[in-house]
């Protein structure tokens, strides 16, 4: 299958190509140039699939000229070694939890299959290739735990200073070896900006080969629909309409969820769960989309005023509003009813969710007020130790610490401050 650039003035290419360019030479983001829908036998069976079996259905047909069958197969089995549960909160209620992998972050899929990938296409080429991401909180050590000792790959990871948790700041600048962080002086945004300046300067792209491990990534992004396919085998047998609720920041894992449905999925609607950066609830108001500052969060991975991967979606409904419409809603809620919500989904039966997944939850609850015959999951996509402070705060609880984040407490921070595009620049020329 080929991709092709959202700003159709780049040559198609294929999987490999696109995934090491990251971004079209055109700055456009790459999109499949199909997506046929599987059978409809696939999701009347699905129950009887395992999660390999049904990821490989899935993502087959977008990289089978490149991935053979049976590195895809070897490569899923190292990606989904852990367990995506379905956990009920109320009878019309549960949540789909994504942190059970190395960095308790759903990034984890989505990182180690372009980690593996990267690593198949460089013993071919033997050519280095330097990932440069931005992360607001969890990409950054989940990119920094899938691609940890990938021969031919460097990673540089850009994090705003202060604005991520303590234990997402250990999981991305303790690791050493082939990653390394920069400390940058500003706001997501500012990394994001910078990242995307380096793919446009002729100087570097002339001195290295860049790729990017943000969601902007075909293989970062796709990997995420096997999310939506596992929820959806694990509650089929409810008999309700299902509806999924997303915390949204850079709308990947969305976007991913609306592609789940264009391969068939019987899922008729989801709901984009924002926090106050509200730019897509404010585009489903008015169908004009107005780019702002980010707004710092206590759902921080979601603090994103111009999100990338919202221009994927719109294109997969044609820029049709009205059909958007119909399968997509969109709501903002502040840090204050998020933390109602931690203390909400507390008092129902106990469980213990994290900011993003509280947002996901007040989404849900928003759109069910007028469909209330829905079977609602919402994402749980961190850990809620991830965000110790105040889910401890929050709960009046005391959270215990799991081993996966135990290794990481005890090292020591390695990161290098910059504060302008220069200081990215001279580190990627000189390193």
């Amino acid at each position: 299958m080929k991709f092709y650039s959202l700003n159709n003035t780049a040559p198609e290419v294929s999987f490999d190509t696109a995934v090491v360019n990251g971004i079209a030479p055109d700055k456009g983001l790459y999109f499949p140039e199909n997506i046929n829908p599987l059978p409809s036998s696939f999701f009347e069976n699905i129950e009887t699939f395992s999660n390999e079996e049904i990821a490989f259905k899935a993502i087959q047909q977008f990289v089978e000229d490149i991935v053979p069958d049976d590195v895809l197969k070897d490569i899923l089995k190292e990606v989904l070694d852990f367990d995506f549960p379905v956990v009920k909160i109320t009878p019309n209620i549960a949540t789909l939890e994504l942190f059970h992998g190395p960095t308790m972050a759903f990034k984890d899929v989505g990182a180690r299959f372009m980690a593996q990938c990267l690593g198949y296409f460089s013993r071919s080429t033997k050519n280095e290739v330097t990932v440069l991401v931005a992360t607001s909180g969890d990409t950054g050590g989940a990119v920094a735990n899938g691609f940890l000792g990938v021969e031919g790959v460097k990673v540089v990871i850009l994090y705003p200073s202060g604005k991520v948790s303590d234990i997402q700041e250990r999981q991305l600048t303790t690791l050493g070896k082939n990653i390394t962080a920069l400390e940058v002086d500003g706001t997501f945004d500012d990394c994001q900006a910078m990242v995307k300046n380096a793919f446009l300067d002729k100087e570097l792209l002339d001195n290295m080969k860049l790729t990017s491990a943000n969601s902007i990534n075909v293989a970062r992004w796709l990997p995420q629909l096997f999310y939506f396919l596992f929820a959806y085998k694990q509650t089929k047998s409810k008999g309700k309409e299902i509806v999924f609720s997303v915390p949204s920041g850079n709308f990947g894992n969305i976007c991913a969820g609306l592609v789940a449905q264009r391969l068939g999925m019987p899922v008729k609607h989801f709901i984009a769960s924002t926090n106050v950066n509200d730019t897509v609830p404010q585009f489903m108001l008015t169908n004009e989309y107005t780019p702002k500052p980010s707004t710092a969060t206590i759902s921080n991975a979601m603090d994103v005023g111009d999100p990338s991967n919202f221009i994927r979606i719109r294109h997969l409904f044609q820029d049709n509003f009205e059909d958007l419409k119909k399968n997509l809603s969109s709501y903002p809620f502040n840090d204050n009813q998020t933390k109602d919500a931690l203390k909400e989904i507390y008092n129902i039966n106990g469980y213990i969710a994290d900011p993003h997944g509280a947002v996901g939850y007040l989404g849900l609850k928003k759109y069910q007020e007028q469909h209330p015959n829905t079977y609602g999951i919402f994402l749980e996509t961190a850990h809620p130790v991830k965000f110790l402070d105040i889910v401890e705060e929050t709960l009046d609880e005391k959270l215990e610490i799991p081993s996966q984040i135990q290794r990481v407490m005890g090292k020591t921070k390695k990161s290098i401050k910059i504060s302008t595009y220069d200081g990215l620049k001279n580190f990627l020329l000189k390193s």
